[in-house]
C-alpha cells in the first residue's frame, strides 16, 4: 500500500502546518534504566563513598550517645553517696566471705597433705626397717595388699572341680566326639 498523506486544512483553505506525532511505542520504565546507568557511570564511586561515610557517622553518634546515656546515670548515682558506702559495703563483705571460704579450702588441703605425706613417710620406715632386717620390702608390700583386697573384697570359693580331666585340650580333639576342631586346609582360597 501506498502511504497517504493527511494534510489539514483551516477554514480559509489554507494548510496548516503539519505536526509529526510519533507512533505510540512501548511506554516502560527503560528510559528510566538509560538514566541510571549514565548517572551511577560518572558519579558511582562518589555515591558508595557517600554511603560509607553515612554509616561511619551513624555508628560513631550512635555510640557517642551511648557513652553519653552512661554518663548520665552515672551522675545520678554520684549525687547519692548512701548508696555508694551501702554498695562498697556489701562489696566489701562478699569478699570478705570469699576470701574465709578460699583460706578455709586451702586449710583442709594442707591437712591432707600432711596427712598423706606422714603415711608414706611411716611405709619408708617401715620398708627400711623390714630390709635392715633382712626381709624383701616387696613381700611387705605385697601383704599389705593382700589385706587390702581381703578387706575391701569378698572372696569366692575356689572349685576343685576339674575340666573333663587333668590332660584336657579343647585345641587337641580328644575331648569328646562332637566337639573336634580340625584346622582349615592351607592354600588359596578356591572361591571366584
Amino acid at each position: 500500500m501506498d502511504d497517504v498523506q493527511i494534510i489539514d486544512v483551516n477554514e480559509d483553505g489554507e494548510e496548516m502546518p503539519v505536526v509529526h506525532k510519533s507512533s505510540l511505542e512501548n511506554q516502560d520504565l527503560g528510559f528510566m534504566r538509560q538514566t541510571a546507568e549514565d548517572f551511577l557511570g560518572q558519579y558511582g564511586w562518589y555515591l558508595l563513598f557517600l554511603t560509607v561515610c553515612v554509616i561511619l557517622l551513624i555508628q560513631y553518634l550512635s555510640k557517642k550517645r551511648a557513652s553519653q546515656g552512661n554518663k548520665g546515670s552515672s551522675n545520678e548515682t554520684a549525687q547519692d553517696p548512701a548508696l555508694i558506702v551501702r554498695r562498697q559495703e556489701a562489696l566489701e563483705a562478699s569478699r570478705r566471705r570469699l576470701q574465709e571460704e578460699l583460706d578455709a579450702k586451702a586449710a583442709e588441703y594442707r591437712e591432707k597433705q600432711k596427712k598423706l605425706e606422714e603415711e608414706k613417710r611411716k611405709k619408708k620406715i617401715e620398708i627400711w626397717e623390714s630390709m635392715q632386717e633382712g626381709k624383701s620390702y616387696k613381700a611387705k608390700v605385697s601383704s599389705q595388699a593382700e589385706e587390702a583386697s581381703s578387706s575391701s573384697a569378698v572372696l569366692k570359693p575356689k572349685s576343685d572341680k576339674k575340666l573333663r580331666g587333668s590332660g584336657y585340650n579343647p585345641l587337641a580333639g580328644d575331648g569328646g566326639a562332637a566337639c573336634s576342631w580340625r584346622p582349615g586346609r592351607r592354600g588359596p582360597s578356591s572361591g571366584g
